[in-house]
Parts: structure tokens; C-alpha cells; sequence
């Protein structure tokens, strides 16, 4: 008499395929137990980062009209999150991050003497640092030529900056984290960070620094 039945149906066939799906279940239930443990740390990193910049949405709203004229290019963000902590060196060589300047807003740049919008927007960047420059408010310009590296100290003593911090990153370590994270294709490239270390707003491309419309777009992020 022939089984007319399915192969998979056939009984005498049938146990031949429970090793393979018990583990199938053992695969996916280990996945499954994976995801489930990292979701509560996930959970928790995103809801401490809303925390923080939380009130910075509020910040953000206020400096979002002063973008225009001379500073239009900056793009405000309409839900601030934690600024990327990069690092780089002071001029004394000690490695510091944007959690070091925790407590102050940040104006942060970066250029190179090869770039030559760079160049033509550094002198108004040292204006912008007199005027505004304190202990509620820094610009953090970070300098991230990687080679023929005595150029650097002699353009800013040619242009004769007087009121920055010659912040360097001679690995250019700094560019490559913020270009991974879609946060810089180009110089100069600037960030504006408010004081609980959240990013406010991104400028591709230079500005003038020191113009009435850039002082009151930086104003208005450092009123409390």
C-alpha cells in the first residue's frame, strides 16, 4: 500500500527534522535572551540623555530665530542631544574633552591652516572670544593639521590671536569621530554646545564671528 502523505507528514521521515528545529529554537532563543538583557541599559542611556538635554530644547527655540544674516548656515536642532565628547590637546599637550568644559557654553571649530576659509574667519573667531569670551562661554577653536605642524603657531602669530586657546589635535582624531557621526564633511565646521554639554546647533562653512548677528545668536544661548 504507498503513503500517499507529504514527506514531512510521513512519519518514518518526520523525526529527522526535529534536531534541526529544536536548534533553530535554541538559536533564536538565545538571541532573544541577548536582546532582552542590553534593552533595559538601552532604555536607560536614552532616557539619561533626554534628561539632560532636556531643557536645552528651550535654548535651542530661543537662539533657532538669531540663525540668519551672517550665521543663517547655522542649523539649530529642534531636540538638542549630548554633544559628541571628543578630545584633543591643550597647548601645555594635556589631552581634555567637551565634558572638561561642563558648566560653560561652547563655541567649538575646527580648521586647519590649509583651509583657507579657515584662515579668513580665525581673526573674527579671537574677536568673538574678547567680547563674549568667559567663564560662562568659550570659542574652542581645535587646529587638526597633521603634518608640517610648526605652520600652525605661525599663522596664529601672524594673524596675532591674542584671546584663543591654541587647542590642537595633530592626530585629526577629532574630525574622523564627527565625520563617522555625520557631524562634519568639511572645515571649517562649527558646533554650538550649551552648558549641560548638549548640541545646540552645526555650521558647514565659515561666518563672521563677530558680526552683530553672530553676537546675538551666541546672546541668546547664554542667557539663563
Amino acid at each position: 500500500m504507498t503513503d500517499n502523505r507529504p514527506a514531512d507528514e510521513n512519519p518514518k521521515r518526520a523525526p529527522a527534522r526535529w534536531p534541526r528545529l529544536i536548534a533553530a529554537a535554541v538559536v533564536v532563543g538565545a538571541v532573544a535572551a541577548v536582546v532582552y538583557a542590553t534593552l533595559p541599559e538601552r532604555g536607560k542611556e536614552i532616557a539619561g540623555a533626554a534628561a539632560q538635554c532636556a531643557a536645552s530644547a528651550s535654548v535651542a527655540s530661543r537662539v533657532a530665530p538669531f540663525a540668519k544674516g551672517e550665521v543663517a548656515a547655522m542649523a539649530v536642532s529642534k531636540t538638542p542631544r549630548p554633544a559628541i565628547d571628543v578630545s584633543f590637546d591643550t597647548p601645555d599637550g594635556k589631552r581634555v574633552s567637551l565634558a572638561d568644559f561642563r558648566g560653560r557654553s561652547v563655541l567649538l571649530n575646527l580648521w586647519a591652516t590649509w583651509c583657507a576659509p579657515c584662515r579668513a574667519e580665525m581673526p573674527a573667531l579671537d574677536r568673538l572670544q574678547a567680547q563674549l569670551g568667559g567663564e560662562h562661554f568659550e570659542v574652542v577653536t581645535v587646529n587638526i593639521d597633521t603634518a608640517r605642524l610648526e605652520r600652525r603657531e605661525a599663522f596664529w602669530k601672524e594673524i596675532d590671536i591674542r584671546h584663543l586657546t591654541f587647542y590642537t589635535d595633530p592626530k585629526a582624531d577629532i574630525f574622523q569621530v564627527l565625520k563617522r557621526t555625520g557631524k562634519v564633511v568639511g572645515l571649517p565646521t562649527t558646533i554650538l554646545i550649551d552648558s549641560n554639554g548638549c548640541e545646540l546647533g552645526l555650521m558647514a562653512g565659515p561666518a563672521e564671528w563677530d558680526s552683530e548677528d553672530a553676537m546675538s545668536l551666541i546672546s541668546a544661548a547664554l542667557k539663563n
